[in-house]
């Protein structure tokens, strides 16, 4: 292939663009957990009751993932067709427009679409701006800048708890957290005017117009394997994020809201703190203790993080600050991993595709499990507690997926064309 050239400038350009575009996707990711209690009460009136709000919590998360999963794989297709910058500029267009919506709604139901429409959005990101940075970055830097992009993420989510922390989000008090969570379609139309697009993929656009690439290849013969492992250990970390560590939010605004109602945010900005730095670690690690042990590792230290933080500590105890950082911390090395470890995975034809329907297809299950977890919620009469505890044992599942991850250590992005051989054995 004929190298392009992309300046330092360039590459710079490109990486902040990412990087703040994933910090809005974090924004996203983070404003119904600390949210959803008041809008349900704001919304229902006197038809609310505490376990009620946890149900319609549970169902707006689910709505979110399920938007998350098709938006993530369709548009990751997208950046495919059209080229990187212009998918990742839609993305950021419909989780911004359809947020800014969210201030409108007079109903449940209404919350309900939009919460889906914004997942669009949030999924189409992550592969496209992933796959950009990844291509756009040389091999040696490519460790370091991954771990600052998988950060974004969380640290959005951190700016969005300090936010929440000095202008509380109450019944009375919540549509200006969706306003402000519209302003980044400014970004969204610079990403589609200015931004540079993947010499990568320009070296490919070609190729790719002639045959266009499909989900049927990833699932043909040579890639089928790698597509089904990229889905599992993109899975596990990704039910257990939502199945099982978000319901900390809403326990903690149930325990210490009547008295502090800023006590959710600040658990929220704990866990956040830690997340942004176990996603920025999560390469690091993976390049220093290898791609298959640093995912055993996690996989062992996330199950017992989760378990001890709702069944060892609580909302409002001296200890649980501790915990929910630690458990932060940990339980998103993954996506630090995994940012390194998808693009190793696929050839640069089928990358950001790839890439985002492993990342993504978590989310359906992730939906539909966050959904079981509300109507058990409701079972076990509103025990947050239990249904954590239940929740932390996928991650568990990881230690079982170390036998059939593929070696990727060797990888070079700039000349792959072929799936790295996944182990059956």
């Amino acid at each position: 292939m004929t190298e392009i050239p992309l300046s330092q400038r360039s590459r710079l350009v490109i990486a902040g663009a990412a990087f703040l575009a994933l910090i809005f996707d974090g924004v996203e990711l983070g404003l119904m957990p600390v949210a959803s209690l008041s809008i349900s009460q704001s919304l229902m009136g006197d038809d609310y009751t505490p376990t009620l709000g946890g149900i319609w919590y549970a169902r707006y998360t689910a709505a979110l993932m399920l938007g998350a999963a098709f938006g993530g794989i369709l548009l990751g297709h997208l950046g495919d067709r059209w080229g990187r910058s212009q998918a990742m500029g839609i993305s950021i267009l419909t989780y911004s427009i359809f947020a800014a919506a969210g201030s409108m709604v007079e109903t449940q139901e209404q919350m309900l679409l939009l919460r889906f429409l914004v997942g669009l959005g949030v999924g189409g990101v992550w592969p496209n701006g992933m796959a950009l940075v990844a291509e756009c970055w040389p091999q040696v830097s490519r460790p370091v800048v991954t771990g600052v992009m998988s950060s974004g993420l969380n640290f959005g989510i951190l700016i969005l708890s300090q936010a929440v922390q000095f202008w509380t989000v109450t019944p009375d008090s919540w549509k200006w957290i969706f306003q402000l969570a519209g302003l980044p379609a400014l970004l969204g139309i610079a990403v589609l005017a200015f931004l540079p697009e993947s010499p990568r993929w320009l070296e490919t656009r070609d190729q790719i117009k002639q045959s266009p690439p499909g989900v049927s290849e990833l699932f043909g013969p040579g890639l089928w394997r790698t597509t089904l492992i990229g889905i599992i250990i993109c899975s596990i970390p990704m039910i257990g994020a939502w199945g099982a560590s978000k319901w900390m939010i809403p326990w903690a605004d149930k325990v210490g809201g009547a008295t502090d109602p800023g006590y959710k945010a600040f658990v929220q900005g704990l866990w956040a703190l830690g997340a942004t730095l176990g996603s920025f670690s999560g390469a690091q690690i993976a390049i220093r203790l290898g791609r298959w042990f640093s995912y055993g590792v996690m996989s062992v230290a996330s199950c017992a993080l989760t378990y001890a933080m709702f069944q060892w500590t609580a909302p409002l105890h001296w200890t649980f600050p501790y915990v929910v950082f630690a458990q932060g911390f940990v339980t998103t090395l993954f996506f630090g991993w995994l940012a390194l470890y998808l693009p190793e995975l696929f050839p640069v034809r089928v990358r950001a595709t790839g890439s985002g329907i492993a990342y993504n297809s978590g989310r359906f299950a992730t939906a539909a499990g966050v959904l079981l977890t509300g109507y058990l919620f409701a079972a076990l009469g509103g025990d947050y507690s239990r249904i954590g505890a239940a929740s932390a044992m996928v991650y568990g599942l990881g230690v079982v997926c170390l036998w059939f991850l593929p070696d990727t250590s060797q990888s070079d992005l700039r000349t792959r064309s072929v799936a790295p051989q996944v182990s059956v054995d």
